[in-house]
């Protein structure tokens, strides 16, 4: 028997990048991009590559544009690393796994490297995999915590939460990432939001962006470690945002996300450097009418938008900056 399973990119709302500093963020998972991972009884462990994974290529050139894209790795070290926490979380939990191997391979429709979590959608596709080859329960809300260590203690990725709540929980969740709570217990609160109670949305990414993605933490971490008081203070009135933008909806106030959403990107700014390129983006479609922040860490701009004559705005006007415009998909 094949076990197919499959995770979505996700997009943050409000409140990001502070879940990464003990703050709250209201995010959504966009299922018009996912990942799949199929998994079967073999004789032996065995993860099959991806043609992003290879080392042959037509020349310099093209190896030049597949790092640029895809990184280094590919997904291979992501599964290993998955595969050995999996292991790793069972034999803390005195679960037994039975003598089994399995042949493991995965395929992804979610643009690389514009902040849409591609890494991460892997492995919470694989741990759902393992999951039900294995026959073991692990707690939603352990889960998060469990990709998480996979990509920041195996692999040195620097990431956040957020990214893999909303991957695991799906839909639209608030998410409060208390300092004491974390401490205490290891995660967050999380609270799930009926989507049926969000505005109009838009979702853009730049489809020639490269960037390496677990890099642009760095400086502000460090500030924030240091207890800088513009990082500490600005991470904290973003994570103020998520908070008004979860009272908002549940008040039947859905248009006040616009601005809430506006402010969000304007306090990023001012701790973050941010490139001309994605700085163009945001100002294309908030000429057009639109609020326009990051959905992630940069590449990919999500906001809110007025009505059809808008958004068909948005389409023709941010293709000029190379940008692809759709409506995520949320369930």
């Amino acid at each position: 028997m094949i076990i197919e399973t499959r995770a979505y990119a996700r997009a943050g709302l409000l409140g990001n990048p502070s879940d990464g500093f003990f703050g709250k963020t209201l995010s959504i998972s966009v299922r018009n991009f996912g990942t799949s991972v199929s998994l079967y009884e073999s004789p032996e462990l065995h993860i099959e590559p991806e043609p992003q994974d290879g080392s042959t290529f037509r020349s310099i050139f093209h190896l030049r544009d597949s790092v640029s894209m895809l990184g280094y790795n590919g997904g291979i070290p992501l599964i290993k690393a998955g595969i050995k926490k999996f292991g790793d979380y069972c034999e803390e939990q005195g679960i037994r796994l039975p003598n089994r191997n399995f042949t493991v391979r995965y395929r992804s429709s979610i643009p690389r490297q514009v902040g849409m979590s591609g890494s991460s959608a892997i492995l919470v596709a694989l741990f759902r995999a393992l999951m039900q080859f294995y026959k073991v329960e692990i707690p939603i809300e352990i889960l998060p915590c469990l990709v998480l260590s996979s990509e920041s203690e195996e692999l040195g990725i620097a990431a956040g939460l957020q990214d893999r709540v909303i991957q695991s929980y799906e839909g639209c969740v608030y998410m409060n990432f208390d300092q004491e709570l974390l401490r205490q217990r290891g995660y967050g609160e999380y609270e799930r939001i009926d989507p049926v109670l969000l505005p109009k949305l838009y979702v853009a990414y730049n489809t020639q962006l490269s960037k390496v993605s677990g890099k642009v933490h760095s400086d502000v971490r460090a500030r924030f470690d240091r207890g800088d008081a513009d990082v500490v203070q600005t991470m904290g009135q973003i994570a103020g945002l998520a908070e008004e933008a979860r009272t908002a909806l549940q008040e039947g106030r859905p248009d006040d996300l616009h601005a809430l959403m506006n402010q969000n990107f304007d306090l990023r700014c001012t701790i973050y450097k941010v490139s001309d390129t994605n700085k163009q983006l945001i100002n294309a479609a908030r000429a057009c009418g639109a609020s326009a922040k990051f959905a992630g860490s940069g590449g990919t701009i999500i906001g809110t938008y007025r009505d059809d004559d808008m958004l068909n705005r948005l389409f023709v006007e941010l293709k000029k900056y190379n940008a692809r415009v759709i409506r995520p998909y949320i369930v």
